[in-house]
């Protein structure tokens, strides 16, 4: 018979050795890697599974919540520096609500997900606020921890599309127009809006002559429209823009080039 002491030892190492296995096997499900990936304001989560986890044999369960701060009064207004104040005591700014946390919420459409995305555009529709997401996962009757993204403020950390261009020839001149990229439909009534509704917003146009192998920056300015002159007749060119956004110093990526022929 064993004796009462190895007994009891054998007991309390069982026990210890089962909850560090049941620790183990949660933090290898936990979901890595969890973030934002936000373009014009399609704000969405990202995750990569859990290092015990491959193919499809898991679920994961997403939720997301709004940190309160200060709002405008209007959601087509331009940001006027309202996350920099502790009170809303200003012509402009209202305050939605308490400083601090609201409850985490399910995100139904990702309750039980296989996916290891999730589209929270339209729950994290007012851009100038704090937002957070969190993911946990599920296999074979295990639940992981949840595992929570960085600050998400989408007016920040959204990146915007080149602008899509336009080019007309006139009397051997290229005549560009601009167009800044819309914004996801949860914003559109009556017409599409526009970035520029919510970014100051620098155009900056630049021409290649195909033959001399050298570029040029055209333009730099807020105008949508841009005339682009003395050019040489029998000549192909190349037209690339970008939009600037000086406020963040950043800027998108160039348009794809849109090529001419001048007679």
């Amino acid at each position: 018979m064993m004796p009462k002491h190895c007994f009891l030892g054998f007991l309390i190492s069982f026990v210890l050795t089962g909850v560090a296995g049941t620790q183990s096997t949660h933090e290898s499900l936990k979901p890595q890697r969890v973030q934002f990936q936000s373009r014009n304001f399609h704000n969405i989560l990202q995750w990569q599974p859990g290092r015990a986890l491959t193919g499809n044999s898991s679920v994961y369960f997403v939720q997301y919540k709004i940190m309160f701060s200060c709002s405008m009064k209007s959601s087509h207004q331009k940001p006027s520096g309202c996350w920099q104040h502790t009170s809303c005591n200003f012509p402009g700014c209202r305050t939605l609500a308490k400083y601090g946390q609201r409850q985490w919420k399910n995100k139904e459409d990702c309750w039980g997900t296989q996916e290891l995305f999730c589209d929270l555009t339209s729950e994290t529709s007012d851009i100038q606020e704090p937002y957070y997401g969190r993911v946990r996962a599920a296999s074979a009757g295990s639940y992981s921890e949840w595992s929570m993204t960085p600050r998400f403020t989408p007016w920040w950390e959204t990146k915007i599309d080149p602008p899509v261009m336009n080019i007309t020839q006139v009397n051997g001149s290229l005549l560009v127009i601009l167009h800044a990229p819309n914004l996801p439909y949860r914003y559109q009534k009556e017409k599409n809006v526009s970035i520029e509704d919510y970014y100051e917003l620098l155009y900056r146009v630049f021409i290649i002559n195909n033959s001399l192998e050298k570029e040029q920056k055209v333009y730099e300015g807020a105008h949508r429209v841009v005339e682009i002159e003395a050019l040489t007749p029998h000549s192909s060119y190349c037209v690339v823009a970008e939009i600037y956004q000086p406020m963040l110093d950043r800027r998108s990526q160039r348009s794809e080039e849109r090529c001419v022929e001048i007679p």
